[in-house]
């Protein structure tokens, strides 16, 4: 097989960027007069000249290629401009010279962008018509709450433990606001993209892998606003449950595998019931008309997210205190203490021991089992704060059931006698 040396390849990504742009560029360029000044044979030379300039006379020779592309274009927008004062064709024209001095250092990672920048020009129509048409004030106004709250807030929290106990992190309470606006979000655009029948459910159910509680509150808040949603939103939710008996089991899989054999019962019972409850509201969903037509609302309530935060951050406070008083007198009490925030670090932490040997994997399956029943406290609290009574109750139904479900499979294993 022939040897191509770094220059060769650099030499010919640059020449593929110039030329995957170009042609994008030249299906858009127009015919006559008013046409644009670049073309596909212009923005090939571009970034090959880019790469040629750098390979050939470093950072300083590829500055002023660069600057003198710049004014080159300059030149021919004053010249040729039209009636469309578009800038897009020149930007990316010195886009094209950088991708190419890019192609001579990091080959791989030119090509890439300059993939991503032709699918952007070549989305042109549905871009455009996204953010004049679909994209609401409202929903703008959400993304930059969402991006000032990621991008601005979080990075400033400190990253310590802070009052009562040591229990409350600022970072780790700022990643669960974050987390449930995120939730909230990918179900607001799942609904506008899916309709309100499906899209809850997808989200629900994807969401869940991130946070079933704050997957409940999302949709305890959209049925809230939107009665009309009530049954898919439900379907989320209970989907959501799904996604942390599947995201269990992998954990499980991943620590101890015995401990995971241990559990079979009990998790193929949780989610037998839990995937039959659902199917229930997904049907009915599916089955109700009038639920497409969606008002245009906001993405997410920052209140009702800060609200739930707050609960959520007690919760912990009292599972701090709890574990201050009572010490480590048991594992099932410990695990039932911390299973209030989070089932899937207890049954991380229980299975830890079975793999250090420290204990035999039959005796890992009460505690597990001991967090995920007190999780659901978490989650009740969560529908019962977010949703109307009749959300709560269906979801509160369908939390029992699951966790029933798991003590039956286990009872079944042996593991419980009466």
């Amino acid at each position: 097989m022939p040897v191509f040396d770094d220059v060769t390849v650099s030499l010919a990504v640059a020449l593929g960027i110039g030329l995957l742009i170009g042609a994008e560029r030249e299906r858009r360029k127009g015919n006559g007069p008013s046409r644009s000044p670049a073309g596909i044979r212009t923005f090939a030379a571009a970034s090959l000249s880019g790469a040629v300039s750098f390979l050939a006379g470093g950072a300083m020779l590829f500055a002023i290629v660069t600057a003198g592309t710049i004014v080159l274009t300059a030149l021919a927008y004053f010249r040729s401009r039209s009636s469309d004062p578009g800038l897009t064709s020149e930007i990316v024209l010195v886009l094209a010279v950088l991708l190419g001095g890019l192609a001579a250092q990091k080959p791989g990672l030119a090509a890439g962008l300059a993939v991503v920048v032709t699918g952007l020009l070549a989305a042109r129509t549905p871009l455009h018509r996204f953010a004049r048409s679909a994209l609401t004030e409202t929903e703008l106004e959400d993304a930059l709450i969402f991006g000032g709250a990621a991008l601005v807030v979080l990075p400033l929290l400190p990253d310590r433990s802070l009052g009562p106990y040591d229990a409350l992190n600022p970072r780790a309470v700022g990643i669960i606001v974050v987390l449930i606006l995120a939730i909230s979000s990918a179900g607001h655009i799942a609904v506008r993209t899916f309709g309100a029948r499906a899209g809850l459910a997808i989200a629900g159910f994807a969401s869940g892998f991130v946070s079933s509680i704050a997957t409940i509150s999302s949709n305890g808040a959209r049925a809230a606003g939107s009665p009309n949603m009530l049954t898919a939103a439900v379907a989320g939710a209970v989907l959501s449950n799904i996604s942390t008996i599947i995201q269990m089991s992998a954990l499980l899989a991943a620590t101890s595998m015995p401990v995971l054999v241990s559990l079979a019962l009990p998790m193929i019972g949780a989610g037998i019931v839990v995937t039959a409850y659902g199917a229930v509201f997904i049907v009915l969903a599916l089955k109700q008309e009038g639920v497409e037509e969606m008002p245009r609302g906001r993405a997410f309530s920052l209140p009702k997210a800060l609200g739930l935060t707050a609960v959520l951050v007690a919760i912990m406070l009292i599972s701090a205190g709890l574990r201050e008083a009572f010490g480590e007198r048991g594992l099932i009490i410990g695990a039932a203490i911390a299973g209030l925030a989070d089932t899937h670090a207890v049954a991380v932490s229980v299975a830890s021991l079975v793999a250090s040997g420290k204990m035999p994997p039959g005796d890992a399956v009460i505690p597990i089992l001991a967090a995920l029943s007190t999780n659901t406290i978490s989650k009740v609290v969560a529908a019962s704060t977010s949703g109307s009574r009749a959300f709560t109750v269906r979801v509160v139904s369908g939390l029992i059931l699951l966790v029933a479900g798991a003590w039956i499979g286990a009872f079944a294993a042996g593991f419980i006698e009466l």
